[in-house]
């Protein structure tokens, strides 16, 4: 685990750091060199569950989900969390899924984690002042553009709780952020980002500095071979 703290931090500062493209080929390498993308994505979800040890005792979880691998972190997150007898619920703010990300959802459905179902992307449901804990699934290192629709909803809903006092932990990146530039039009802001396998360039771009606390890195075995 590598960690930087903004106040450690220095614009010029040497930090290893790949880019999206990179970190894309990372994957694929490993996967193809042996390590299931299920087992890495369990071991991204034990990293980010280590790296907050301290912090899920006695607190209300919630942890939102979008559609692709971020999502599917999300999900095996969950049932890691859920497996220590605490209170954790999911979110998912779609109902497409990546194949692990599956994989992991059904695996909390059938570990009886509880789960809020949007009807009609209806967000006056979730009554996310309930939560102490709001993990941030939406989004990974590859987005571009501006979050829309319930998505933009739920990162403006995330921005609020953590400005009353929720804790804000973002898995990979801050959804909403550009993984290259830093960039972004909305983005959700973090307490904690746990970086997976590598840290990338936006973190130490744009409107990063901003948008994330603390900044984590975890090994789970992804290796860029040149």
């Amino acid at each position: 685990m590598f960690e930087i703290r903004k106040e450690d931090y220095r614009a010029g500062d040497q930090v290893a750091a790949i880019s999206v493209a990179e970190m894309r080929e990372a994957d694929r390498q490993t996967i193809e060199g042996g390590v299931p993308s299920k087992e890495l994505m369990r071991r991204a979800a034990q990293g980010v569950y280590e790296v907050a040890e301290d912090i899920w005792q006695d607190k209300k979880t919630l942890i939102i989900c979008g559609s692709g691998n971020n999502g599917g972190d999300g999900y095996a997150l969950a049932e890691i969390v859920h497996g220590h007898g605490l209170d954790v619920t999911l979110l998912p703010v779609t109902e497409k899924f990546s194949e692990d990300g599956r994989y992991y959802y059904e695996r909390c459905l059938s570990d009886g984690v509880p789960l809020i179902e949007l009807a009609d992307k209806d967000l006056s449901r979730v009554m996310f002042g309930e939560y102490d804990i709001l993990v941030d699934c939406i989004f990974g290192t590859g987005f571009k553009g501006e979050p829309r629709g319930i998505s933009a909803d739920v990162i403006r809903a995330v921005n609020a709780q953590r400005e009353r006092g929720a804790i804000v932990i973002s898995v990979d990146i801050n959804s909403g952020m550009n993984g290259d530039t830093g960039e972004a039009v909305l983005a959700v802001g973090s307490d904690l980002t746990v970086s997976i396998g590598y840290f990338k360039h936006g973190f130490f771009r744009g409107r990063s500095g901003e948008l994330i606390g603390r900044l984590v890195n975890i090994d789970i075995g992804i290796r860029l071979r040149s």
